[in-house]
C-alpha cells in the first residue's frame, strides 16, 4: 500500500511505518513529498494543508499517517470526539480540523479513491510510546495525572535518557533504537493501545478504518 509518512524526523517516520503496518496488517511503500520539510509544530501546522493537497493530485499516494508529539499542548481526550467539541489548543484537535477542509475542498481524483488519512499524538513525545513495556510509569494516565496536580512526571530529556541512554542521540542511533522498539511493539499492539488510548488510540482507530 503506498502511503506517505510524516513524523518529527526520519527515525520517527521509520518507527510510524512499521507500527502502522502491523495495524494495517500489509506492507507499506513509502511516498515522498515535498512538503513538511521544516519541523516544529507552527511550521507543521502552516504547512498541513498544501502537503494534502500536493498528495491528493500530485501523487499516487493512497494514505497519509501523521503523528505530532503534543509536548506541552492539550493532550487529546474523548471528550474532543464529540461534535463540535473540538479544542483549538489540542493539537491533535487541529490537525483533523484542517484534515476535513481540504477534503472537502478537493476534487475527486480521476483514477484514484480519496486520500486516506490517520492522525495521532504522542505524549509527550514518541519516546513515550517506545518505552511502552519499559517503563510502565510513561503512560497518558500518567501524563494527564502529572498535568492536573500542576507536576510534569517527566519530561522529554528524560524520555530520551531512558530510551536511548543519552539525552542527545545521534539520528543513526534513534533510528536503530526506534525501529528496533517499534517492531517489538507490532508484535503486540494491545499494551501501546491500552497505555495511551487517547493519542495512539486516534491513530489506531483511523488506519482500522482504512480497511
Amino acid at each position: 500500500m503506498r502511503v506517505a509518512l510524516y513524523a518529527e524526523s526520519s527515525a520517527d517516520e521509520a518507527a510510524l511505518g512499521i507500527i502502522s503496518e502491523a495495524v494495517l496488517g500489509v506492507a507499506i511503500e513509502p511516498v515522498g513529498h515535498a512538503g513538511l520539510r521544516h519541523r516544529g509544530w507552527p511550521a507543521v501546522r502552516t504547512a498541513l494543508r498544501s502537503i494534502l493537497l500536493e498528495l491528493h493530485y500530485h501523487t499516487d499516494a493512497e494514505g497519509f499517517v501523521f503523528i505530532v508529539d503534543s509536548n506541552g499542548s492539550t493532550p487529546h481526550l474523548p471528550a474532543h470526539n464529540l461534535a463540535d467539541a473540538h479544542d483549538p489548543t489540542c493539537r491533535l484537535c487541529e490537525l483533523r480540523q484542517i484534515a476535513l477542509a481540504v477534503q472537502r475542498q478537493v476534487r475527486p481524483r480521476p483514477h484514484l479513491p480519496p486520500l486516506k488519512i490517520a492522525l495521532g499524538t504522542a505524549v509527550p513525545a514518541i519516546e513515550a510510546w517506545l518505552l511502552c513495556g519499559m517503563n510502565h510509569q510513561v503512560s497518558e494516565a500518567t501524563w494527564l495525572n502529572g498535568i492536573r496536580q500542576g507536576q510534569i512526571p517527566y519530561s522529554r530529556p528524560d524520555l530520551k535518557n531512558q530510551l536511548y541512554g543519552t539525552t542527545r542521540p545521534s539520528l543513526a542511533v534513534e533510528t536503530e533504537v526506534m525501529t528496533q522498539r517499534a517492531s517489538h511493539l507490532a508484535a503486540n499492539l494491545q499494551n501501546l493501545r491500552a497505555q495511551f488510548p487517547n493519542g495512539f488510540g486516534a491513530l489506531h482507530a483511523d488506519l482500522m478504518n482504512w480497511k
